[in-house]
């Protein structure tokens, strides 16, 4: 697949005055300076009857009552031959009631959509609930700014955690600056600056502040409230400058003229960093909870400025942990006493300052056009194989019965600094046997599951810990993982296996893909690349299995390197090689004996097929997987997984047991990744077949996991569960617990992408 190309943003755009035509073009310009070759272009939405002097970027303009706009937007996208369409959505900047002009260009659209919700109601009315879940339907993917709005799309819209991206509000590039130089451009030397920035209009609570500057000139004589920013034109449209004329009236009436001042301009990026730069506190004193995004909020934030806010869900989230001070609505003392502090405590509000600075470096334009261009990446990824396949599935799948609750306490009590334990005596975690890279990358890839779906995440500090086991492992020398680490953290050789050393791939690959921490994701792709190539001398099918899965997740976001280019199909030929040698009407495998992870070959070669649009792969992954899984399924229904005293046989049955979890969680991945491929039913049933094995559903009636804790035993003997409950066997059991509980939240019965039995057509 080529790369990223040709992107279309819609929305209001600059020089209209509102934040989500500052947003959209700051939008565009960071897509556009993302790399070269890239192409963007804006489709404006005018407002009654308005034009704007818009600059080249806009090459379309849609005026929002007349439906036809609409459709001509829709023609020049897709005759336009746009990768991805990205639509910025806000209640009010569409025609129709509730917006619902949007639909006439989103139902034409033959480009994948990635929408942006810049507002998400907790509360919508049936008209607006109806719009929104439209424009959700039409759309590939959907972006939010806040863990809030993730959580309202979950629980009132019922959308799939795995359609919603959360990607904070850009910031631009600023240094950390006193704000003495630019008090004196300004002329504001001497001050204690307090800024508001935004459209004027009555929900932004200014009143509120100007109630509290009598307290704060009790502490600080010298303060000064500056309120930059036009009226909201709608505002002006039905009332004139009547509020603005009001809050004058109030200051008038407090006797703070000398302390107030207005600035009703609408000011250009530059202009208005400069205003940020000079201020000691931002304030913003909103009025309505319900506020989801605040563009100037986050560029204060980014700008290292101590901030004041009422607690609205943007702010919440935002200025937690010490970042800015919350209070409460509507309160002028609270928010008086709040900022005279912070004006009176010089150390206290660089503390702030710093720490604010600190932590919105990912948040810069550069950073958030990266992850708005891997979810155009994913989104287009979808379509083609939409389009591919000309049909969707309607025949009803199997429903899941409702998943335990995911529980990690066994799991972090199997963990210490140095990473993961191998094994345990009971649920005692095992220091005998110390480490292994296996182990470890397993978790890795735990952490990056838990971040794709909706489920708590591991700790920043344990997903590090397992990165920095994957990190220490390597070894330069060889160009190969260690594997195996006493629990006095020697190593007891110098190169692990090939399989082990795939599987370490494949969380790399992963970790690149999903992991929450930008820097994180940068490490897992160098260390990828760079462990990569010698993959090409291995012999085992599983490590290249495994080496393919991380390649599936590493070309999501870095395209088609080098080395994937030519590696990726010879790793895939070489499983289909293996399986046209071996295969048999009553034998359809790539090795003459079955062994450990065995669905990890099937689900390599379909998701290679699927992202690489090679029918063959897919065909032969799920002709696999078909008869792995029928071999796996006893007469009664219940999955039996390969057992380990079966390792090494040749053609024959499978003995019964040591049945053990890595099984189930392969078989249920690849059943899960066929069901994506080729939507047949029999796929989701698989996966809860499989999954119920963990439940007490397999030979022996016995459940291998305890629900409060989250661990789970070693596997089945022909007697009994084996009451040692290891590392291997606790993540097998969580990654394959979040995937069917993420299977259970999918609404309806079709898999997320188009059956692919077209591919061949």
């Amino acid at each position: 697949m080529s790369p990223l190309h040709r992107i279309a943003f819609i929305g209001n755009s600059l020089p209209r005055r509102c934040g989500i035509a500052t947003f959209t073009t700051d939008l565009q310009q960071a897509v556009a300076s993302s790399g070269a070759g890239m192409d963007t272009s804006i489709i404006a939405m005018n407002d009654h009857g308005h034009g704007y002097d818009y600059p080249p970027s806009v090459h379309c303009q849609v005026r929002d009552e007349r439906l036809e706009d609409y459709a001509r937007a829709a023609d020049f996208l897709n005759d336009g031959r746009f990768d991805v369409v990205s639509l910025q959505h806000e209640f009010g900047i569409f025609g129709g009631e509730a917006g619902s002009h949007i639909m006439a260009l989103l139902s034409r659209l033959t480009v994948p959509v990635v929408t942006s919700l810049h507002t998400v109601l907790s509360a919508p009315t049936a008209v607006q609930r109806d719009v929104m879940e439209r424009i959700i339907d039409a759309s590939a993917r959907v972006v939010v700014m806040a863990e809030k709005a993730r959580d309202l799309l979950r629980t009132v819209y019922r959308l799939p955690a795995d359609k919603i991206e959360v990607i904070p509000h850009g910031i631009p590039a600023f240094a950390f600056l006193e704000p003495d130089e630019a008090k004196a451009r300004l002329g504001f030397s001497g001050r204690s600056v307090i800024l508001t920035f935004g459209l004027l209009s009555p929900n932004k609570g200014v009143e509120v502040m100007i109630d509290a500057m009598p307290s704060i000139l009790r502490r600080r004589p010298d303060a000064v409230y500056v309120v930059l920013g036009a009226t909201h034109p709608n505002l002006v449209r039905e009332q004139g400058e009547a509020y603005r004329a009001s809050l004058m009236n109030r200051v008038r009436e407090l006797g703070v003229e000398d302390h107030v001042v207005f600035l009703d301009q609408f000011v250009d990026q530059a202009t208005l960093l400069g205003f940020i730069s000079m201020c000691d506190v931002y304030v913003t004193p909103y009025l309505n909870e319900a506020q989801m995004t605040s563009g100037t909020l986050a560029y204060s934030f980014g700008l290292g400025k101590a901030v004041v806010s009422t607690p609205y869900w943007h702010a919440q989230e935002l200025l937690a942990d010490g970042r800015g001070v919350l209070v409460p609505f509507g309160d002028a003392v609270a928010i008086g006493d709040e900022i005279a502090g912070l004006l009176t405590d010089d150390s206290r509000r660089q503390a702030m300052r710093l720490r604010a600075y600190a932590s919105s470096r990912s948040m810069t334009w550069e950073r958030t056009a990266k992850r708005y261009l891997t979810a155009f990446e994913t989104a287009r990824r979808g379509r083609m194989l939409s389009v591919v396949a000309g049909t969707a599935q309607t025949t009803p799948l199997p429903q899941i019965a409702a998943p335990p609750e995911m529980r990690t306490g066994h799991f972090l009590s199997m963990c210490d600094d140095t990473g993961l334990f191998q094994h345990a005596v009971h649920s005692v975690p095992d220091r005998t046997h110390g480490y292994c890279v296996d182990d470890n990358a397993r978790a890795l890839l735990l952490a990056c599951v838990l971040n794709s779906t909706s489920e708590p995440r591991l700790s920043e500090a344990l997903t590090a810990r397992f990165a920095s086991f994957v990190q220490h492992a390597w070894n330069p020398d060889t160009r190969r993982f260690r594997n195996f680490m006493s629990f006095d953290r020697r190593w007891l050789e110098d190169t692990g296996s090939e399989d082990s050393h795939g599987r370490t791939l494949w969380a790399l690959g992963e970790c690149a893909r999903s992991d929450i921490s930008p820097s994180r994701r940068q490490w897992a792709a160098a260390l990828f690349a760079e462990a990569l190539p010698v993959v090409e001398e291995f012999t085992s099918p599983r490590a290249w299995g495994f080496a393919l899965l991380g390649l599936d997740a590493y070309c999501a976001i870095a395209g088609a390197p080098a080395t994937a280019i030519w590696l990726r199909p010879l790793l895939a030929d070489r499983l289909l090689g293996l399986m046209s040698a071996v295969e048999t009407p009553d034998w359809a495998w790539f090795e003459d004996g079955l062994s450990y992870d065995n669905a990890r070959l099937p689900q390599a070669l379909i998701a290679t097929g699927v992202s690489m649009k090679v029918p063959a792969y897919v065909e032969a992954g799920l002709r696999s997987l078909r008869w792995l899984t029928a071999l796996q399924t006893t007469p009664a229904g219940l999955f039996r997984p390969v057992g380990s005293d079966s390792f090494g046989d040749k053609r024959c049955a499978p003995k019964a047991f040591d049945q053990q979890p890595l099984e189930a969680t392969a078989t249920i991945s690849a059943s899960l990744a066929a069901w994506r491929a080729d939507g047949a039913p029999q796929w989701r049933a698989e996966a809860a077949r499989a999954f119920a094995w963990f439940l007490g559903h397999n030979d022996l009636s016995s459940p291998l996991v305890d629900l409060d804790t989250g661990a789970c035993r070693d596997g089945l003997h022909r007697d009994r569960p084996n009451e040692n409950r290891g590392g291997e066997s606790v993540v097998s059991y969580l990654i394959s617990l979040a995937e069917i509980r993420q299977l259970a939240r999918i609404s309806g019965d079709r898999p997320k992408l188009a059956p692919l039995r077209a591919l061949h057509a």
